[in-house]
């Protein structure tokens, strides 16, 4: 344990053994819902239910490993929340791509996060998102989770009148989805970590009493993986088509990732001075390595979690921690029946919670500038309604630029800003 205790540096960063272990606990429980949702959302796409959750189980092992003993942070990963909407909605069902493309797209963006972590290319993209932008689409995929979970959970339908409109209220599984919400948010005011997860387990046991649903088991073998395990195609990903959704993806995932490094990094106090996060390139190493990882055994883009903050809370201060939820994921694996028998007014529940916490950051827009806030609102807006997230981030791009111009403000945005917002306006121009 000794050896332990050096590798990470456990002592000089105030921390325990036993305190790391109990950070890594918690933060495998805020965040375990993924290994639920994630096969929920790719089904949509084609893909295997239980390939999809193994795959979820082992991209999110290898990143908390890798960012655990290569950064030293105690930041944990997994298949991202809004990736996977993207990944699903927006690429093979909005554009009608293969989802074995889609993870050749997925691998192509990694290999690209991985060229910027080692070039200070990724510094210039970071700048060039106006910070107002950023927090916009931190919202806008929340609201877009919103929208999947309501209509998940029968809550909102389809309507050729009015294109949405509410679904039966007093059928048993919307009643079932909203207890499950309330209990969620309820436990989460509480601050019960793993309130998402204990939620909809909750939920799943009582829809199984009332005979909603069937509860198949809590623990088997892991799945078969082979019909995802290296099912992607990189060759039909080099479409020129694709090149829009393949920098979508690495834009979401860096300015996602960075991000959260921050929010994490911040209160457990591992910024220096001058406000920068240690191991900053080795930490977006990681990110990008885990991304590569998890296109090849299937799934969508994998980063940082933001629900590591609870972690830190609980005294995670090194890279044991994300090494513990590394361990707990690969333990999880054994728990395949469990996750099959999570209907739809469980996830959908547990997906609108999950976009209400994100639009939080809506809070930090500046409110007074309608050069600012207008091009957000616009961002958050579109997403859900066009059911397209990089259609969402280009209208933002396209009208922050405009308007910044137009009223004299330019000077106030980064020529990042305005030849991102030209290459989106381009892309609309000739792609749609």
């Amino acid at each position: 344990m000794d050896a332990v205790v050096k590798y990470f540096g456990i002592h000089e960063k105030g921390s325990t053994l036993s305190r790391e272990a109990l950070a890594g606990l918690t933060t495998f429980l805020t965040m375990s819902y993924i290994i639920f949702v994630n096969p929920a959302i790719l089904h949509n796409a084609g893909m295997d239910k239980g390939a999809v959750f193994v795959a979820t189980c082992l991209a999110a092992a290898f990143g908390s490993l890798i960012m655990g003993l290569y950064a030293n942070l105690p930041v944990a990963l997994a298949p991202g929340m809004g990736m996977n909407a993207f990944f699903t909605y927006t690429i093979v069902i909005g554009l009608g791509v293969p989802w074995q493309t889609a993870l050749g797209a997925v691998f192509l963006s990694g290999i690209g996060f991985v060229a910027l972590s080692l070039t200070s290319a990724r510094e210039w993209i970071i700048n060039a998102i106006p910070t107002d932008i950023k927090y916009a689409m931190a919202a806008g995929i929340g609201l877009f989770l919103m929208i999947i979970g309501l209509t998940n959970a029968g809550i909102v339908i389809d309507s050729p009148a009015t294109l949405v409109t509410n679904g039966d209220l007093r059928s048993l599984n919307v009643v079932l989805a909203v207890i499950c919400f309330l209990t969620i948010a309820s436990l989460d005011a509480r601050r019960v970590p793993g309130a998402i997860l204990i939620g909809m387990i909750f939920i799943t046991i009582l829809g199984s009493v009332l005979g909603v649903s069937e509860l198949k088991g809590v623990a088997a073998p892991p799945p078969d993986i082979s019909s995802t395990f290296l099912a992607l195609d990189i060759v039909a990903a080099f479409d020129i088509a694709l090149a829009a959704v393949i920098i979508s993806l690495l834009f979401v995932d860096t300015f996602e990732t960075t991000g959260t490094l921050i929010g994490v990094s911040q209160p457990a106090g591992l910024v220096d001075e001058k406000g920068r996060i240690p191991n900053l390139s080795r930490a977006l190493l990681a990110d990008s390595m885990a991304t590569v990882a998890g296109s090849l055994v299937g799934t969508s883009s994998t980063t940082s979690y933001v629900e590591s903050v609870a972690g830190v809370k609980a005294g995670g201060r090194t890279g044991l921690t994300a090494v513990i939820v590394a361990i707990l994921f690969l333990l999880s694996l054994f728990f395949a029946p469990l996750a099959s028998s999570i209907e739809n007014y469980a996830t959908g529940a547990a997906l609108t919670y999950v976009g209400c916490m994100m639009t939080a950051s809506l809070a930090n827009i500046d409110w007074k500038d309608p050069t600012t806030f207008v091009p957000c609102l616009l961002t958050c807006v579109a997403m859900p309604l066009t059911f397209s997230i990089a259609t969402g981030i280009g209208f933002g791009f396209i009208t922050y630029a405009l308007l910044k111009f137009v009223s004299g403000k330019f000077s106030t945005a980064t020529v990042g800003s305005a030849i991102l917002g030209l290459l989106f306006l381009l892309k609309f121009s000739l792609l749609g």
